[in-house]
């Protein structure tokens, strides 16, 4: 039987070495080599007292615990690194964390962490959770550092002043100037009227802050508190501006309250412009899509503007020379004259215009339309009375015609007979003047009134009626005295040497 080999002193020393190494190791790091847990960044405001090693609840189990914190890069807040086992995970990109004490007031804290969402992104290794979304305790030393004694006193005022506006019943004044729904009631008993109508501003109010919220929350909060605290870290570098602001605001609003009357009178039409306003906003809004789509279209128009321009430039180049004092300059002062005619003329025709207008509607509404009317009496043809009057131009220049050279002329036949006619007063003042006539006349057409119409210079002509040229007005008149009488014994013999013809129509021109 063969003996074993004893170990090595030197190797039984190595391993001896390394398992203390690695028992020292666990003891110290309390972590399993080759691993690296699920680590999250958070950044405070203050870190708080918070200590490495301090719990991380979810829901108050402990899903993890702290471990590091370190001052925040280029800011004034901290991050706190926390390790996060498998149990609180997954996180999301909503996720919040709170500084909580464990004790009441003061001690031992812990981190209060939210997961988010599910629907938000999940946040991966070395992530870290936004100011915003990160919240530290008041703590006690601060609430009592802010209300110093004269702050005590001023809360105390207020406080006071508060109760006076809320419980004081209103003068005569007041409720003069007041709703009718309020008058006589305290601040506080209109304030409790005023819940009737809170759910529907609440509604309002809340839109108005979901609008707030901006497109992308997450980005334009950040943005809004960046910018806010850029801004109030400007105005405490310049206390001197920021008391001139203070001031000039306490101004502002004196000079508000020394004109309550008439902004009370603008609060009470505000109803009404915002009305309006709302319909404005509602037309421009329907006019975007339209501004959308012609911007759209305008697109590639924009953009060949450039190569538009550079292609004028030869153009413009070559008509320069056209546009100066050699060419068009000297066509421009020659013409300076005329123009100044030409502007004369265009004023004038500004009186001639409007009576231009009303000629036109005259002879379109009244005279055209009577030309255009078919005369029924004895004698008609059948077409426009305008035609018969140019058909009597023709035959006057037919009758009229000679071939001896001295011109155009009538002939008359001269008139006698034993039949009376008066042919009315006499321009002359003669008295009445009477003709001879071989037939008898069978009487007037158009029916003569009596009178004439009357005349109105000052009424428009294309307001009058048409005349009714068929009408009662139109008839034929019969014959008086002598005449009518002869016309009575002639007319039966008459109708008895025409009845061999045929004819029952007695007339004459």
């Amino acid at each position: 039987m063969s003996r074993r080999r004893p170990r090595s002193p030197v190797m039984i020393g190595l391993i001896a070495t390394v398992v203390c190494v690695i028992l020292v190791y666990l003891g110290f790091t309390k972590d399993i080599p080759f691993t690296k847990p699920f680590e999250i960044n958070a950044t405070f405001q203050s870190a708080n007292s918070i200590r490495p090693g301090a719990p991380v609840r979810i829901a108050g189990v402990d899903v993890g615990k702290v471990k590091e914190i370190k001052p925040q890069e280029n800011g004034n807040g901290a991050v706190v690194v926390m390790q996060i086992d498998d149990e609180g995970l997954p996180l999301h990109a909503d996720a919040t964390a709170k500084i909580r004490p464990r004790i009441f007031l003061e001690g031992n804290f812990f981190v209060d962490l939210k997961s988010g969402s599910p629907s938000a992104p999940v946040l991966d290794k070395g992530d870290t959770l936004k100011v915003t979304q990160t919240a530290t305790p008041v703590q006690l030393d601060e609430v009592l550092t802010s209300l110093q004694g004269d702050t005590r006193q001023d809360l105390k005022d207020l406080l006071d002043q508060l109760d006076v506006a809320l419980n004081s019943k209103p003068t005569r004044a007041q409720n003069r100037d007041a709703d009718p729904s309020a008058r006589g009631q305290t601040a506080a008993e209109s304030f409790n009227d005023a819940y009737d109508d809170i759910p529907e501003a609440e509604r309002s109010t809340a839109q108005v802050l979901d609008a707030f919220l901006g497109t992308e929350p997450g980005r334009d909060l950040a943005r809004l508190i960046d910018g806010t605290a850029r801004t109030t870290g400007a105005l405490i570098q310049d206390e001197a501006a920021l008391q001139s602001l203070i001031t000039n605001f306490n101004g502002t609003m004196a000079a508000f309250a020394s004109e309550s009357a008439n902004l009370r009178t603008s609060v009470r039409e505000l109803p009404g412009t915002l009305e309006s306003a709302n319909r404005a906003l509602a037309s421009l809004n329907e006019a975007f899509p339209s501004t959308r789509a012609f911007a759209r279209e305008i697109l590639p128009g924009v953009r060949e503007t450039p190569a538009t321009i550079e292609a004028a430039f030869p153009w413009i180049r070559q008509a320069r020379p056209l546009m100066g004092e050699d060419e068009l300059g000297g066509l421009a002062a020659q013409l300076a004259p005329a123009s100044g005619d030409l502007a004369r003329l265009t004023d004038s025709a500004i009186a001639l215009l409007p009576q231009t207008n009303l000629a036109s509607r005259c002879a379109t509404d009244v005279v055209l339309p009577t030309g255009d009317v078919v005369i029924e009496d004895e004698f008609t043809t059948g077409v426009e009375n305008y035609k018969e009057f140019f058909y009597v131009l023709a035959a006057l220049a037919g009758e009229g015609q000679n071939f001896d050279g001295n011109g155009m002329y009538v002939r008359f036949q001269t008139g006698g007979g034993s039949n009376t006619v008066s042919l009315g007063s006499a321009s002359t003042g003669t008295g009445q003047l009477f003709g001879n006539n071989v037939a008898v006349p069978l009487g007037n057409r158009p029916f003569y009134p009596g009178k004439k119409p009357p005349y109105k210079p000052k009424a428009d002509c294309y307001k009058q009626a048409r005349p009714n040229l068929n009408g009662p007005a139109a008839a034929k008149s019969p014959p008086t005295g002598a005449a009518a009488a002869a016309a009575k014994n002639a007319l039966p013999l008459l109708r008895k040497k025409l009845r061999p013809f045929g004819s029952k129509k007695d007339g004459a021109r």
